[in-house]
C-alpha cells in the first residue's frame, strides 16, 4: 500500500495505490470516491480489492482546490459528461495500464458521487468492468448505457434519495444488453458500503448522514463484497 502521483494534463494528482500479495500481473480497477474524499474509508475500500486480487488505485479528485470548488466542477462535469474529472480519472486508468504489474484490464468503483461517475464511465471510456453503489441514475439512462461495459450495481432499499433507481438501471442495462448483476438490500440505506470514523467527517455531515439514513450496513455491504469481487473477476479476466 502507498501514496503516489499520477501525471495527468492539469498537473500532479495524489493517489493511494494498493497492492495484491505475490507477484501479478493483475486485473486493475479505479476508486473513485464518495463526496468525502480521500479518507481512511476510499483507503479500505482500495485495500479491500487489493486483498480480492486486483491492482486498485484511489485518486484524491479534491487535490487541486477547496472541497466546495472541487465538488462544483465535478457535478458540473457529471451533468456535462466531459471535463476536468473525466479526464483525470482516464489519466489513472491509462497510469495502472502502464504498469509492469498490471494485465492491462481495468475496472472502475464508484460510491455515491463516485457511483455516478462509475455509471456514466461504463461507456466508451476503454472500462471492461463498472461497480455502481448508490450513484445517481441519469434521466437519459437508456441512451446513456449503449455499448456500456458489464455493470454491477447495489443500492439500499431504505435509502431516500434513490428510490427506484436499482430497478431503472437494471431495466436500462437489460434494454441495452449490457451484462450486469443489480441487487437492492432491504435493509440497507445510502452509503452502506463506507465505514466512515467521526474523525473523516464534519459533525454537520454526520447529522445529515443520519437524517438520511445513510450508514454503513455490515450483512449488506457483506454480501455486496462478494457479488463486486466476483462480477470483477469474471469481467476483468486476462483475455
Amino acid at each position: 500500500m502507498t501514496d503516489t502521483t499520477i501525471p495527468t494534463s492539469h498537473g500532479d494528482m495524489p493517489a493511494y495505490v494498493a497492492r495484491p500479495q505475490g507477484s501479478g500481473p493483475w486485473p486493475a480497477v479505479v476508486v473513485i470516491s464518495d463526496v468525502f474524499g480521500m479518507t481512511r474509508d476510499l483507503r479500505a475500500q482500495a485495500e479491500w480489492l487489493a486483498g480480492e486480487g486486483f491492482l486498485a488505485a484511489a485518486p484524491d479528485v479534491f487535490y487541486w482546490g477547496g472541497k466546495i470548488t472541487c465538488l462544483r466542477t465535478i457535478f458540473r462535469d457529471m451533468l456535462s459528461r466531459k471535463g476536468r474529472t473525466f479526464d483525470e480519472v482516464d489519466a489513472v486508468r491509462v497510469w495502472l495500464t502502464k504498469q509492469p504489474a498490471c494485465t492491462g484490464k481495468v475496472g472502475v468503483i464508484g460510491f455515491c458521487m463516485g457511483g455516478g461517475f462509475a455509471l456514466l464511465l461504463a461507456p466508451r471510456h476503454g472500462f471492461a468492468a463498472s461497480s455502481v453503489n448508490y450513484g445517481m441514475i441519469p434521466k437519459d439512462v437508456d441512451s446513456v448505457l449503449a455499448g456500456a461495459c458489464p455493470v454491477v450495481g447495489s443500492f439500499g432499499a431504505k435509502d431516500r434519495s434513490l428510490r427506484g433507481a436499482a430497478a431503472k438501471l437494471e431495466r436500462a442495462l437489460t434494454v441495452n444488453g449490457v451484462p450486469h448483476d443489480v441487487k437492492e438490500y432491504a435493509d440497507a440505506g445510502h452509503s452502506f458500503l463506507n465505514e466512515h470514523r467521526p474523525g473523516d467527517i464534519s459533525l454537520l455531515m454526520r447529522v445529515m448522514a443520519k437524517v438520511s439514513g445513510s450508514a454503513y450496513q455490515e450483512p449488506s455491504a457483506r454480501d455486496a463484497r462478494l457479488r463486486i469481487a466476483g462480477f470483477f473477476r469474471e469481467h476483468l479476466a486476462a483475455g
